[in-house]
């Protein structure tokens, strides 16, 4: 793709329900930019996949969508193809719909868990005692994030946090950083992501404060049904199941601190 063309995949993710941030292509385009794929016919787009290599060890694959007068062609095949034909000497992880998991199962890909989309209303009490993030916490909220993330990703989270319509907040324990976590103004609502935390009582001060932001609107939070505590978090704050995704990676899970993940970045880029 050409970097204006990242918009249309981000459209086209909107059209499945998927819900993605209005300013998400300034962020995600920092994520190895050769990774965006297309399929054109007659020079007319019909299809879209990301393959985005993290580093030399770490992938994510995503936004697999091809146009629905256009399914059942082989297009889709060929996209998926060119993807692995990128990232097949690495892990690659992907938050795939339900109903495709045998399909990725054939193609090497193993059930990891499943992350949940829970969907609730913001409210206009901050009291967790959170900061925003300020730019001289950026070097430091990048070190803490690679213990969350399976691979580097500073240039990402640099655009994140600074993307209109956003709001970024940093937990700190006795001056040390023990969370942080985003909310940005999606299609619908706002959606809460990442947020990741020490532990529950970190989550939950940051959620408070992350959803102030939102007040009376829809937000949503994306959870890693193996972390009982986060959907915990979510149950206990009224909000409900809208959509299931189920994470997979040929070469098992890597390395992360799984159990600091309450609310994961996004379907798209993991």
């Amino acid at each position: 793709m050409r970097p204006e063309e990242r918009a249309l995949a981000i459209d086209w993710a909107a059209g499945e329900g998927w819900n993605p941030g209005l300013h998400d292509a300034a962020a995600f385009g920092t994520v190895d930019s050769l990774g965006w794929l297309i399929c054109e016919v007659d020079n007319a787009p019909v299809g879209c996949i990301t393959a985005l290599r993290y580093d030399n060890s770490f992938a994510f694959v995503g936004f697999y969508i091809v146009k629905p007068e256009h399914r059942g062609k082989g297009y889709g095949l060929s996209l998926w193809e060119s993807a692995m034909d990128r990232v097949r000497d690495r892990n690659a992880g992907l938050d795939g719909v339900l109903a495709q998991v045998d399909n990725y199962a054939k193609a090497g890909f193993v059930l990891d868990g499943r992350n949940a989309r829970y969907r609730g209303s913001g409210d206009g009490a901050a009291n967790g005692g959170t900061n925003l993030v300020a730019p001289g916490d950026i070097s430091t909220l990048i070190a803490y994030d690679r213990t969350c993330f399976p691979a580097p990703r500073g240039a990402f989270l640099r655009e994140w946090f600074t993307l209109p319509d956003s709001f970024s907040r940093v937990a700190r324990r006795d001056a040390e950083i023990v969370g942080y976590g985003t909310i940005r103004r999606c299609r619908e609502g706002w959606k809460i992501g990442p947020l990741f935390a020490n532990d529950i009582a970190v989550a939950k001060r940051l959620f408070q404060d992350l959803r102030s932001h939102a007040a009376g609107e829809h937000i949503y939070l994306d959870v890693p049904t193996s972390n009982l505590a986060a959907v915990g978090l979510a149950t206990e704050a009224g909000m409900g199941v809208v959509f299931e995704t189920a994470r997979m990676y040929p070469r098992g899970r890597p390395a992360f601190a799984a159990g600091r993940v309450f609310g994961v970045t996004s379907f798209e880029l993991g």
